[in-house]
């Protein structure tokens, strides 16, 4: 598939379902659904953009098609969770990821926050490296993290 510039924009309703796919498709070839991811992919509207989250999409190509999403998850004062980010397998190396990551920060900034927070696992080696990429540094483990699979744990002062 030829790289093509992608289209970040806002989450829609209609977005739900793509939402879901492109999340259990990374998670479910690494890991398994938790408690939390069933929570936040059943009801992407209601569990992140009502109490105050964005979820950020990106689209490619004439059709517009969604090969990407991430989300902005309130996270106490002044700091947002950056969640929920996946690039569809058939688009990946195309710089969706960057492309979704850098808007994210973007937003955050624009909305006020003072930090970006993640958790993930060690596996995803491209992930982290993202991350990193941006300027995320390790934190330690938080007591109160939902995921069992999480084992990486950064933050980047905005």
């Amino acid at each position: 598939m030829s790289p093509s510039v992608p289209t970040i924009r806002d989450f829609r309703p209609s977005d739900a379902a793509a939402f879901r796919r492109l999340n259990e498709e990374w998670i479910l070839a690494h890991f398994r659904l938790e408690d939390a991811d069933h929570l936040v992919l059943g009801d992407p509207e209601g569990a992140i953009v009502a109490v105050g989250g964005h979820i950020l999409v990106a689209t490619c190509g004439p059709t517009a098609e969604v090969v990407g999403v991430c989300a902005l998850l309130p996270h106490g004062d002044d700091c947002f969770e950056l969640a929920k980010m996946a690039v569809s397998a058939a688009h990946r190396r195309n710089g969706i990821g960057l492309a979704l990551a850098v808007d994210a920060v973007r937003r955050a900034r624009a909305l006020g926050a003072k930090r970006l927070y993640l958790e993930s696992n060690s596996t995803l080696a491209a992930a982290i490296g993202l991350y990193r990429k941006l300027g995320f540094r390790d934190v330690p483990r938080p007591s109160d993290t939902p995921y069992a699979r999480a084992d990486v744990f950064m933050a980047l002062d905005l």
